[in-house]
């Protein structure tokens, strides 16, 4: 089960832009992409991108070699699915400890 963590790291907020300029005023992030729903910053050593939706708090980016097979491991070892986004591949799991991951391939 070789799993990766990357450098990103979503959040979600409903105001994406508002947010985004909090990090860049105050922690030194750089705008480096603005969509509708996704505003996109990097930093020296981690990307942050800050998705329009209710607050779930961070949530790490761990790619896996399926996602299906890692969503049905997780669950069936207490995690619990926040949302699942098949076409893309990525599912966002809540980890028993309060953790949530985006799951991706």
């Amino acid at each position: 089960m070789a799993n990766s963590f990357g450098t990103d790291i979503l959040i979600q907020s409903e105001d994406p832009k508002n947010a985004a300029l909090f990090y860049v005023g105050h922690l030194g992030f750089e705008i480096t992409g603005e969509q509708q729903d996704m505003v996109s910053l990097h930093g020296k050593n981690v990307n942050l991108f800050i998705e329009r939706g209710p607050k779930l708090g961070p949530i790490l980016e761990v790619t896996v070699h399926n996602v299906e097979e890692a969503k049905a491991r997780l669950v069936k070892n207490g995690c619990e699915i926040v949302k699942d986004e098949p076409d893309f591949p990525r599912c966002y799991i809540k980890d028993p400890f309060g953790l949530i991951y985006n799951l991706t391939s």
